[in-house]
Formats: structure tokens, C-alpha cells, sequence
């Protein structure tokens, strides 16, 4: 048994992006905050994000124009009232990163913020930080937060479970009251309380054996709340981004939609473009029909990758438009200014997760999701471009001042026992967790893909369920370790996208089926739920 003490603090948040970091700063100025990173604090999704943030800034858009071209891209499934409350907070979410700090870059004439057009988006509404705006945005929050004394942080630190009534006493009630998390410095599993919870843990794309995501996205906060009993929704939406960077030694090297934006086209390896004799909006049509109609190219022609071209452009636009890019590349022999860029698709973005209301708050109380991690209806069946870090920032501040509307309410915190790890020993397998890696993310990106079938989900889910024998065997007798709770959350959570698949009758979005190829009218505007399974105190497999 370990005797390590508990943590106690007022919230506690699994996740350090731009959700979580954001989530923190709401709420210094109220108590104790604890921000728990599985890695590194800049290692994540957001630090990783190119393009920058849609948002309404121009005198000649209008909330309404960016309503319209989300919920024409959200194919019928976005929750309209998200999607509106989210829009007309897009202005005071960036407004508050100014204030933070965060630099976006200007037109070189005016001095006006510079916004670029990106996919879906009918007007110029995307801000940035050149080709490095999640960067920007990651490293001037992360100095925010550790200038603020009510907020620590703790680095290396990978979630196990949730710990809630329902596990303690099988109550019927559920309030979310702390967690395990495995010290990954020091092997130890120690125990953090709290009157608040909020998840920030990002998405699941490395589930695929090809991601722009890295190591961290595996759906860690997904299968938390899931193993909590909070129900999730539309997982069958997994957005797989048209153009990341096709090389041997450029892994996860994503091309940002912005190079489309400013005139990139996309072309076969003869050089003729095909986008423009599939869709009116070519290069600039949503991300399923770009990432489809390119997988559909490179199994056309039996060749690796498609070419992104925007060497037509001045030499000077595109290093100034898109440096850390042609720098990349360029460190790869391959020179934007002179030649096309080889992409192919790959998974990129988790639009379904824990189903959310508009504050954040999960179906357990004291347990909110926030960012990729949840389901709040703004994505629908097709998340449109730079909506991912404005919802970041917009359901931070929401989730912050539905906890600030409740910080009184007085909350008895159980005593919660210590981690047993007793009787388990050190693996002498672990090649075995390698090896299940390696099955699930093939399986999942043949059979879960861009292109599905019911036979492949079918073998996903026999497979899948094999998997997870195994896994759950490995998990009972030896120590955890953070490949071992990364795998096990990624084989649930593979689990629910195909049991999402399987329910949803027709092709909508980011999910087409060979079977049903056609949208259902029927269906417009009704969410995939999982419902959450019955909790008992033995499902805490500690």
C-alpha cells in the first residue's frame, strides 16, 4: 500500500492547453488550482496548432455570416444555440488573449491585425501568430499561469481514473470528487481531492495510425469520463485533416489550411488540380470533402500522396506568410517556393467526446470537460476550421463562471483511500503493450478510416473487444505505466467511435459509410449518445 498523502485543492484540472490553462487563469484570483500535465507543459495539441482562431473582427462579417458557415459545415448536427452563444463570445475570447499577451500578426500597411480565410469560412475571420499560432497562444499562457501564485503546476503526471460517489458507495447520486494519477518522475500513484474537476485533456486522433496530433491525444479525459459514468456523443466524427506533410523522417507535420487560403491549390503528382471538379469552393471546401476526394485520388491512381502547390506566390509572401513551414520543409529538401508540397490526410480532430451543456458541466457534478475532450454541439458532423481554439477559450470562461457561481457552496470531501498496488508486480511483457499499440491504430485507420463499411466496423469491433481482454488482463496484474494507460483509454474509447459508427445509419460529414452513402433527412440534428454505463465501487481497478 502507498501511503501518499492527498493533494487537496479547490479545482483541479487534467489537461495544460489552451482549455486548461485558460480554465486555471478564470479562476486564480477564487483559490487553489491545481493544473495536471502528462507531459512537458508546452507538449500538446494547442502548442501544435498553425492556422490561428475564427473569430468576428472585420466590419464586413457579422455574426451571422460565421453562424451560417458553421452550421453549413456542421452538415445539420450543430446545436445551433452553442454555436450562436459561441460566435458572439468570439470577440471578447481574443480580446482576453490580447490582454494576456498573445501577439498576432498585422498587415504590414495598416497595422491591423491580419486575417486570413480558411475552409468554410465565407470572410476573412481567421487571427494568427504567422504559421505558429498555437505556439503563440501555448507559451504566453503557460508564462500567465506560472506568474500566478494560486495555481500550481504539476508536470509528468498521468491521469489513471476518476474518483466519484458512485465508485466510493454506490450511491445513486454521482459527484465527482478526485482523482489517481500515476507521478510518472517517480513511478508512484498519488491521489489529488477537490470540490471541482474539470477536464481539458484534448482528443483521441492518435487512436489512428496517421495523425497530425501528438503523442499526448489519446483520449485520456474521453475514457475518464466515460469510466465515470458520463455519457459521450458523436464519436464517429473524426476529422481527418486534408494536407499533413508526406516524408519519411516528418512525423505528425501538419500543413496548415492557410496556405489554401491564400491561393494554394492542390494537384495530382502530374500536376493538374482536381478539388475544382468536385466542389464549388475547391481548395476551400470543407475538410471531409478535401481529405475524402484526396484519399479517394491516391487509391484512384495507386500512388503515396497528393501535392500541395503555392510556388505560383512571391518567394517573399510565402516566407512571410508561412515561415516555420518553409523552414521545415526546406530542412527536408523541399523548397514551397519553387515546388509542390507532398501531403496526404491524416486524423486531426475529435469533433464528438463528453457530452457537455453550454457551462462545461458533465453529467456527474463537480465534473466539467472543456476543449476538445467535449461535445458541446458546436462542431456538429464537420468541425470548420479555427473553430477548435475559440471553443478552448470561449467554454473556459464559461465553465470558470459556472464554478464561480457555486464557489460557496459548501462541498464534504470523503476520505479516499491510498492507491493499492500491492499485488501486482513489474511487467516482464511489455513488448505486449507495444504490440497492441500497433494493432489498434492499424485497425482503427483500415476499418474506422476516412471510408467506412459495416463489414469494417464489424471486425473493428470484434477485434477491438479482444484487445481489450487483453489489456484489462495486463492492467489487473502489473504496475501501470503511461504506455499501459494511454492504451487502455485509447481501446475504450476506439470502442465507442465504432459503437457510435454502427448507430448512425447514413453518411453525414466526417463519417461516410459505404452502406448508407446518402444523408437521412431523418436525422438532421440528432446527436449519437452513448449512455453511461452502471457504475459499481470494483470498477475502480486499483
Amino acid at each position: 500500500m502507498n501511503n501518499n498523502c492527498s493533494k487537496l485543492h479547490d479545482v483541479i484540472i487534467i489537461g495544460s492547453g489552451a482549455a486548461g490553462l485558460s480554465c486555471a487563469l478564470q479562476l486564480s484570483d477564487l483559490g487553489s488550482i491545481a493544473v495536471l500535465s502528462k507531459g512537458p507543459l508546452p507538449e500538446g495539441s494547442t502548442f501544435y496548432a498553425q492556422g490561428g482562431i475564427a473569430a468576428v473582427l472585420d466590419s464586413n462579417d457579422s455574426v451571422k455570416s460565421h453562424v451560417d458557415d458553421t452550421l453549413m459545415a456542421g452538415a445539420g448536427l450543430c446545436n445551433k444555440e452553442v454555436v450562436e452563444y459561441t460566435v458572439s463570445h468570439s470577440r471578447e475570447a481574443i480580446n482576453w488573449l490580447i490582454d494576456n499577451g498573445v501577439q498576432f500578426s498585422r498587415d504590414t500597411d495598416d497595422k491591423q491585425y491580419h486575417l486570413t480565410k480558411e475552409g468554410g469560412h465565407s470572410h476573412r475571420r481567421i487571427i494568427h501568430s504567422a504559421d505558429t499560432t498555437g505556439q503563440e497562444v501555448q507559451t504566453t499562457l503557460v508564462e500567465a499561469v506560472k506568474a500566478q501564485p494560486s495555481i500550481k503546476l504539476f508536470e509528468q503526471y498521468n491521469a489513471i481514473d476518476l474518483i466519484t460517489t458512485k465508485k466510493l458507495d454506490s450511491s445513486k447520486s454521482s459527484y465527482c470528487y478526485g482523482i489517481y494519477a500515476l507521478n510518472k518522475g517517480t513511478g508512484e500513484v498519488e491521489v489529488f481531492q477537490s470540490r471541482f474537476i474539470i477536464l481539458a485533456t484534448g482528443g483521441a486522433s492518435k487512436v489512428y495510425l496517421y495523425t497530425s496530433n501528438p503523442d499526448v491525444a489519446s483520449g485520456d479525459g474521453i475514457a475518464l469520463a466515460w469510466r465515470a459514468g458520463c455519457s459521450v456523443s458523436n464519436l464517429e466524427f473524426n476529422q481527418f485533416h486534408p494536407t499533413c506533410l508526406y516524408h519519411s523522417q516528418a512525423n505528425n507535420f501538419l500543413i496548415t489550411e492557410a496556405i489554401r487560403g491564400e491561393g494554394g491549390i492542390l494537384v495530382r503528382p502530374d500536376g493538374t488540380r482536381f478539388m475544382d471538379e468536385v466542389h464549388p469552393m475547391a481548395e476551400l471546401a470543407p475538410r471531409d470533402i478535401v481529405a475524402r476526394t484526396i484519399d479517394l485520388e491516391m487509391k484512384r491512381l495507386g500512388v503515396d500522396c497528393m501535392y500541395l502547390d503555392i510556388s505560383h506566390k512571391s518567394a517573399d509572401f510565402i516566407t512571410g506568410h508561412f515561415p516555420n513551414i518553409y523552414k521545415r520543409c526546406l530542412a527536408l529538401g523541399i523548397d514551397i517556393t519553387k515546388e509542390p508540397i507532398p501531403i496526404v490526410p491524416a486524423a486531426h480532430y475529435t469533433c464528438g467526446g463528453v457530452r457537455v451543456d453550454i457551462t462545461g458541466r458533465t453529467d456527474v457534478d463537480g465534473l466539467y470537460a472543456v476543449g476538445e475532450v467535449a461535445c458541446t454541439g458546436l462542431h456538429g458532423a464537420n468541425r470548420m476550421a479555427s473553430n477548435s481554439l475559440l471553443e478552448c477559450l470561449v467554454f473556459a470562461k464559461a465553465a470558470a463562471d459556472d464554478i464561480r457561481s457555486k464557489w460557496q457552496r459548501e462541498v464534504k470531501i470523503p476520505n479516499i483511500k491510498a492507491w493499492d498496488s500491492s499485488r501486482v508486480t513489474d511487467s516482464d511483457e511489455e513488448v505486449v503493450v507495444h504490440h497492441n499499440w500497433h494493432e489498434l491504430r492499424r485497425l482503427m485507420w483500415n476499418y474506422v478510416g476516412i471510408v467506412r463499411s459495416n463489414k469494417r466496423l464489424e471486425r473493428a469491433e470484434r477485434r477491438i473487444k479482444l484487445l481489450q481482454q487483453e489489456i484489462r488482463e495486463y492492467y489487473v496484474n502489473f504496475r501501470v505505466t503511461s504506455n499501459l494507460l494511454e492504451l487502455r483509454n485509447l481501446v475504450m474509447v476506439a470502442e465507442l467511435m465504432v459503437a457510435c459508427a454502427r448507430k448512425r445509419h447514413e453518411s453525414r460529414g466526417l463519417h461516410f459509410t459505404l452502406d448508407y452513402p446518402e444523408i437521412d433527412p431523418a436525422m438532421d440534428g440528432i446527436p449519437t449518445v452513448i449512455q453511461p454505463r452502471v457504475i459499481k465501487p470494483t470498477d475502480l481497478e486499483s
